[in-house]
């Protein structure tokens, strides 16, 4: 008998599953919606703003500074564009950003020290950072033991130099200087003629000063008043020799 002839069944292709695709589409539908939302809410916001180690800086100006606000969006700003920022603000050494979710702010300031203070021509005081940065001391403050700068101007390179070298040098060395005056000569452009409250006179000059302070805090504890020259070479002259009373003494005798 001849064979009947079967037809070849074609290979079933698996049917795609249409359910899996609009669940993927309702899941995507449902995140969009969640990220409006949030990003809507106030979760999603600036809700406090804290400033801490500020002293010569308000608040205010810190904020303003910063260019944040309270309301905005938390995730908008990053810590290092708030930290570069604060940064410009010339009392400023040092930023630390702290975000925590959700919506507060934290950031640490470090100021340059106050290394002096200026006496300014109409008797008002003002302070001196360490990098030569004025700052309005305000009514009613009271200044620490630092000493006080005159007869310097604002544009002379040496101030702020000062400034640095007086913010080097440990409080201890340097509360007896009451006073610190410009007193340039050819050979030493930044010499300086410092006045103690133990009445001496000491001369040196601005770039060996951190390396002399020591020594010159030696010698003013240990002699009587005079004048101390401290440059490459020290010298120490009393105001008052030993003996010179003894002579005049003599003197007045013998006449």
């Amino acid at each position: 008998m001849p064979k009947a002839n079967v037809p070849i069944l074609k290979e079933l292709k698996p049917k795609k599953k249409s359910s899996k695709k609009i669940l993927g589409i309702l899941i995507l539908l449902f995140l969009s919606l969640l990220c409006v939302l949030f990003f809507r809410s106030s979760l999603s916001k600036i809700t406090k703003i804290s400033f801490v180690g500020n002293s010569y800086t308000t608040n205010a100006e810190l904020l303003q500074a910063s260019q944040l606000k309270v309301g905005t969006a938390f995730f908008g700003v990053s810590a290092n564009s708030i930290q570069s920022k604060l940064l410009e603000l010339p009392s400023i050494q040092n930023v630390e950003v702290d975000k925590s979710f959700p919506g507060a702010i934290e950031i640490v300031v470090q100021e340059y020290s106050l290394s002096a203070y200026e006496l300014t021509s109409t008797g008002q005081l003002n302070g001196l950072l360490a990098n030569g940065t004025k700052i309005d001391l305000g009514k009613g403050s009271i200044p620490i033991d630092k000493p006080i700068l005159t007869g310097w101007k604002g544009d002379d390179p040496n101030l702020a130099k000062l400034c640095s070298a007086l913010a080097q040098i440990p409080d201890e060395l340097i509360s007896d200087i009451s006073e610190i005056t410009p007193s340039p000569t050819l050979s030493y452009p930044d010499r300086i003629k410092m006045y103690t409250k133990s009445r001496f006179v000491v001369i040196s000059a601005v770039s060996l000063l951190p390396s002399k302070a020591e020594y010159m805090n030696m010698i003013l504890e240990a002699q009587d008043p005079g004048t101390l020259k401290m440059l490459d070479a020290d010298s120490y002259v009393p105001f008052n020799p030993a003996g010179s009373e003894d002579e005049e003494e003599n003197d007045t005798t013998n006449q």
